[in-house]
């Protein structure tokens, strides 16, 4: 495993993120407390130290997995990531955005499910525009000082949300985001135009989600549907991976793969891994051979005219992953 510096934040994090939204249950392909764990117990043994979930992942299950699952290990050793936003209780508006109410209110419950006392990195999910910023950052400047977090992140909106952000934690001398967890793949590069250069600029960690491209770029476009989950996705119907270019992308990874004697997924991170701007990608997988493959792409070489060949097909696509 390598291991690199989150942004400026100084934490030093595994080139490989573990995504676990897989966790939990509500979908068929999801993996239950015992899967979960073992995939879990896995990368640990591969040296993956960057767990990331979210409160709404199956509505608190996926972090209680992962609490009960690191529960037996050295707090130290890990970087716990979780995110507030989304609704958690349909009869509760408070339990959802991103209001002081709401922060704190679901800060302490996922405090409670993962059975830490502090999370490492506490990211907002996405942008509330019910919300002036400067109160959100004020609940997240106050559970920084509290001890709850140590550092804060946020996750898709648009660059000038983003600049807006950072622009007030200056003004009013508020715990600042050190990260950006973003769409950005192969396959959807939307991000390369201002959120990339932006972050680099401003030392922002980059975690991009979706790294695979919700398995677009794990095997031939005309297999998509051979898996459960490609049946069943239905966020992978509203995201255009194969327009723009996308199925000669696919075709061209498949190309390279095959001359390199890898996979299809070991060739799209690789790329990612290639991208100076990224940190870690947030590798999502309910498969543990799946997972093995994901850490060895950290020491697949691609060289320039490899990555221009996959990316020369690429066209622009309508902005996808804000919502």
């Amino acid at each position: 495993m390598e291991y690199t510096t989150l942004g400026t934040s100084g934490m030093s994090v595994s080139r490989i993120g573990l995504g676990c939204m897989s966790f939990g249950s509500g979908r068929e392909w999801m993996l239950d407390r015992e899967e979960g764990t073992e995939l879990i117990e896995r990368a640990i043994d591969l040296g993956i130290n960057f767990f990331d979930t979210a409160n709404v992942y199956s509505t608190g299950e996926s972090e209680a997995i992962l609490g009960d699952a690191l529960a037996g290990y050295d707090r130290d050793e890990h970087v716990i990531a979780t995110k507030v936003y989304a609704e958690m209780d349909p009869d509760n508006p408070n339990s959802s955005g991103l209001s002081r109410k709401t922060i704190e209110q679901e800060l302490e419950a996922s405090l409670d499910r993962l059975g830490i006392d502090t999370i490492d990195l506490y990211q907002t999910h996405r942008w509330d525009y019910d919300t002036p910023i400067d109160e959100t950052l004020r609940a997240l400047d106050d559970a920084v000082r509290r001890g709850s977090v140590r550092y804060i992140g946020t996750s898709s909106m648009w660059a000038h949300q983003f600049a807006e952000a950072l622009q007030t934690s200056e003004a009013l001398n508020l715990e600042r985001f050190a990260t950006m967890q973003n769409h950005y793949n192969a396959f959807y590069r939307e991000e390369e135009r201002e959120m990339l250069p932006l972050c680099e600029k401003e030392g922002i960690g980059v975690i991009p989600w979706s790294p695979l491209a919700r398995g677009v770029g794990t095997r031939p476009h005309d297999e998509l549907d051979t898996t459960t989950r490609g049946q069943t996705d239905q966020y992978l119907e509203q995201i255009p991976y194969l327009q723009g270019g996308g199925e000669e992308i696919n075709e061209r990874i498949q190309e390279l793969a095959a001359q390199k004697g890898v996979t299809m997924a070991q060739i799209s991170l690789a790329w990612l891994l290639h991208k100076e701007w990224v940190d870690v990608p947030i590798v999502g997988t309910t498969s543990v051979d799946h997972l093995e493959e994901a850490v060895e792409a950290i020491e697949l070489d691609l060289s320039d005219s490899d990555l221009a060949y996959l990316e020369e097909p690429y066209e622009p696509l309508p902005i996808a992953g804000h919502e």
